[in-house]
């Protein structure tokens, strides 16, 4: 049986291409440590894709700028159905309609009983963590595909109580496995609570869901930063404030204009190491995020860094920065005594009760983020106009099983 998938070909090519349909091992290929590769996963089961994301972090390796090695089958945020379960796991069944958090997680380390699933010490021989088609994270075959395979099934998968119900609030649903956790986990990290004022760097999708989940906290302001006016107003659209950093260089004036002084109580970077500086002629910088946060929150506040930060960025402009050595002012968040919160987001920490959250209509992720349906053909259109900063998250739908 073929599998379609999205396959990463080189900085700026992405193709569609036939990986083969999955069974319960984890085989050698692209970015998979020889250590990993031959891994045996009757703790898994087979996917078939309802619906896949086009992310932000994939946007950074199809840019060219991680080592990301050439053919490596992309995409993290997966939902789809049980259509083969391994002989390991007792709880999923063949049928289910599921959410797999990107997390890569086994369930049985320290870490993972800590609830710390980012950063998983059994599914990556290289370093803690581990993800779907993403570069480092233990060679997981990406999910923008027909079928998939999901090791760790009774742990990780989230199966939603009632299909028919899932299926008409899907665009919703599409989110659980990243964009809505890691923004919600930005918000609170960043420990927004009622009343907070609130600024989010990035009008992304990743800012855009920190900035409604901000809202679903309780904050009284948030103010979204970006230097895409379309974006921006994608924020507006469900009642943030917002700030075009093209338009003036101190961020800090910008925030006053808005709340009477150059301070918020926390802060989001939703942004990461390919940031830009601020005003009309400003360059790649990619400390800049950082260190304009520290300088706005106030002292004691906290900075949830959701953002991607790499040990490795071959496209960076000087030395330093291709080691993910920034020039960041760390003494400027001591002395204001800041809390700093990064990592990836540890999605099982907060996916449930997001699920909940969307099915009572209480939260509205897929409008908050514009989520924007497309087929599997078209992928790669959706990374060149992603790309070119189109304010949508492009929802991929490899079978057409999705009512628009």
């Amino acid at each position: 049986m073929s599998n379609k998938a999205v396959v990463y070909q080189g900085a700026g090519n992405v193709e569609i291409q036939d990986i083969g349909y999955p069974d319960l091992v984890l085989h050698e290929g692209p970015g998979v440590p020889p250590s990993n590769a031959g891994r045996k996963c009757e703790h898994g089961v087979i996917l078939k894709i309802v619906t896949t994301n086009i992310c932000g972090s994939d946007q950074h390796m199809v840019r060219g700028r991680t080592t990301a090695p050439k053919g490596l089958a992309l995409g993290h945020e997966i939902t789809g159905e049980v259509v083969e379960v391994g002989r390991d796991v007792e709880f999923i069944k063949k049928g289910d309609l599921v959410s797999v958090p990107f997390n890569v997680a086994c369930g049985r380390c320290k870490l993972c009983k800590e609830q710390k699933t980012h950063i998983c010490l059994n599914v990556n021989p290289e370093r803690p963590g581990g993800a779907y088609g993403y570069v480092d994270m233990g060679g997981w075959v990406g999910g923008q595909s027909e079928y998939v395979m999901v090791p760790y099934a009774d742990f990780q998968l989230l199966a939603f109580p009632d299909k028919e119900q899932a299926m008409e609030k899907i665009m919703d649903l599409t989110m659980l496995s990243d964009i809505f956790p890691t923004g919600f986990h930005g918000a609170a990290s960043a420990g927004v609570r009622p009343g907070s004022t609130v600024y989010v760097a990035g009008a992304g999708p990743v800012g855009l869901a920190a900035a409604h989940s901000a809202q679903l906290l309780g904050a009284s302001v948030v103010i979204v930063g970006d230097l895409n006016e379309q974006r921006l107003k994608q924020a507006e659209s469900f009642g943030c404030e917002t700030v075009n950093l093209t338009k003036h260089d101190s961020l800090g004036e910008q925030i006053e204009q808005i709340l009477g002084i150059p301070e918020v109580d926390c802060a989001v970077d939703a942004v990461g190491f390919e940031a830009s500086g601020h005003g009309p002629d400003a360059k790649e910088a990619p400390a800049t995020v950082l260190n304009s946060i520290m300088t706005v929150t106030e002292a004691g506040g906290q900075l949830g860094i959701p953002g991607l930060y790499v040990t490795e960025d071959p496209g960076a402009s000087d030395s330093d920065a291709k080691q993910g050595s920034l020039k960041i002012r760390i003494g400027l968040g001591w002395a204001k005594a800041h809390t700093f919160v990064t990592g990836q987001t540890p999605v099982m920490k907060y996916h449930r009760n997001l699920l909940k959250l969307i099915l009572s209509d209480k939260a509205q992720i897929a409008k908050a983020v514009n989520a924007t349906l497309i087929s599997l053909d078209d992928a790669p259109k959706g990374y060149q106009d992603f790309d070119k900063g189109a304010a949508k998250k492009f929802v991929i739908d490899p079978h057409g099983s999705v009512r628009s």
